[in-house]
């Protein structure tokens, strides 16, 4: 079967799920799956339930955020670099004015931004 191997780092008490690796503050493993595996096969793995998660970076791109998971069907690439962080961990300052975002969650969020977009008139 051919696999990938996943770089993934775990912050704040998400860490408590790299079990050996962890640390007190974050964890970093590289984790092996078999090929076509998705962020919901990386969670199951890891036995993280994702509503614990608050924000998670896919290679730099922000996938996810508390509440807004359209990320959990994303297909995984040998290589990637998956962070998730804690639902109490604060939104990284560099990225407030402008987070590079997956296709999954623009698309997400601007159905999100439709459904409760309101007019004064």
């Amino acid at each position: 079967m051919e696999t990938i191997t996943i770089d993934v780092w775990l912050y704040g008490p998400l860490a408590q799920y790299a079990g050996d690796a962890a640390r007190t503050h974050h964890a970093n493993l590289y984790i092996e799956l078999p090929h076509n595996s998705t962020v919901g096969d990386l969670l199951i793995r890891l036995k993280l339930p994702t509503e614990e998660r608050g924000i998670t970076f896919i290679n730099g791109n922000l996938s996810a955020m508390p509440n807004l998971q359209p990320d959990l069907d994303h297909e995984l690439r040998d290589g990637d670099r998956v962070a998730f962080f804690h639902l109490k961990s604060m939104f990284p300052f560099q990225y407030r004015d402008g987070a590079a975002r997956t296709e999954d969650l623009a698309q997400a969020m601007d159905r999100a931004a439709t459904l409760f977009h309101h007019s004064s008139r």
